[in-house]
């Protein structure tokens, strides 16, 4: 594996992904720090889940996976406290499992591109000096999704006067106190939303660009989940862009959810069909005033930085087919479509891992 590059390996993102991929590429001998780095672009540990809104806790938060090998520190979500902030959490049990498997973490460290080096590639980020160069034979792309909210456009979206905000930047209920706010979108977010304004919002209206599915409670639809996923891979290896999961497997019926539903809290209208200055409008003429839209629409991979090794297909995503890019072999993509999920994102650490150090021994 001699190589005149600065590392072997730069994983991106130190989130489920790309700490999942760490931990093999060290059971499988390469050295963090020294074979491997590994780039992330947030202030702390945590990954995305750093960001994520003081309100959200582990008992309410889609179902946090553990990470590989977190067990041999004692530490699972499944016995996390249920009522602790997600974001203190995660970010407490990263840290742990960084330190006892020694992965130095650079951070915060953002990474503006990736470009051709000959046969290597040039990994330019910048921390809290300047711009920052490495050069490596390979990288795993590990950015995930949050850095990159998908806002749908509609007619007069420019014009509105109130306050745009997405899913990535709510922050507390608080400060919604005694507007009108409308929250699109239908999936667990949306309606995470909807629970906290509830009393704290003065008029909240919920609309959906599709039809919201309510599963049974404790019942997790295997089939949708699979058909979800396999719609996912079937997207990324044809370099499509990526549908959504929710809209495949819909939303469970918990307690919480199914008491909003009967006190008529939980149902969406369908979507405006425009906006303007004070509101939003619907095809058949209503109006609905606004302060503020919640934008809880999703997101896309975040893949600006490998704009210069040109992957994207017309069609608008990336070929990727079990973690590797089909157009440079020296890309391999942890967390992206199928395995976007955390338990997605493990499995899919264990299989990237061995493909890169089988590419490392075979140049």
């Amino acid at each position: 594996m001699a190589s005149d590059t600065d590392t072997q390996v730069v994983v991106v993102g130190a989130g489920q992904a790309g700490l999942s991929v760490s931990y093999y590429l060290k059971r499988l001998g390469l050295d963090p720090g020294n074979d491997f780095v590994v780039l992330d672009r947030g202030p702390g540990t945590g990954g995305a889940w750093q960001f994520r809104w003081e309100a959200l806790r582990i008992g309410s938060a889609h179902r946090i996976n553990d990470l590989p090998g977190l067990d041999a520190l004692g530490l699972s979500f499944d016995t996390a406290d249920r009522q602790q902030p997600a974001k203190k959490v995660v970010a407490e049990y990263y840290a742990a499992y960084e330190e006892h498997y020694g992965f130095k973490v650079v951070r915060p460290a953002s990474v503006k591109s990736v470009e051709n080096s000959g046969l290597d590639l040039l990994v330019r980020f910048e921390d809290g000096v300047g711009e920052q160069n490495v050069t490596t034979r390979l990288i795993v792309n590990a950015t995930g999704t949050w850095g990159a909210p998908f806002i749908p456009w509609y007619p007069g979206l420019n014009t509105f006067r109130g306050e745009h905000l997405h899913t990535n930047e709510y922050r507390d209920a608080e400060d919604f106190r005694g507007r009108s706010v409308i929250v699109v979108g239908g999936g667990t977010s949306a309606i995470g939303f909807l629970l906290e304004l509830e009393n704290v919002a003065g008029e909240l209206t919920w609309v959906s660009r599709r039809p919201v599915e309510f599963r049974e409670d404790g019942e997790l639809n295997l089939e949708a989940r699979q058909s979800a996923v396999a719609a996912q891979d079937e997207a990324a290896r044809a370099g499509r862009a990526l549908p959504s999961i929710v809209s495949g497997t819909g939303v469970p019926r918990t307690r919480r959810i199914q008491s909003a539903i009967d006190r008529g809290l939980l149902h969406p209208k369908p979507m405006f069909a425009s906006i303007e200055p004070d509101g939003v409008r619907w095809a058949d003429g209503t109006f609905q005033r606004a302060d503020a839209i919640i934008w809880s629409t999703g997101f896309r991979p975040e893949l600006r930085h490998l704009a210069p090794l040109r992957l994207r297909e017309k069609e608008g995503g990336v070929v990727v087919g079990q973690g590797a890019s089909w157009r440079d072999p020296r890309v391999f993509f942890a967390g992206y479509g199928p395995q976007a999920s955390t338990i997605g994102a493990n499995r899919a650490g264990r299989t990237i891992a061995r493909q890169v150090v089988a590419a490392l021994s075979s140049r």
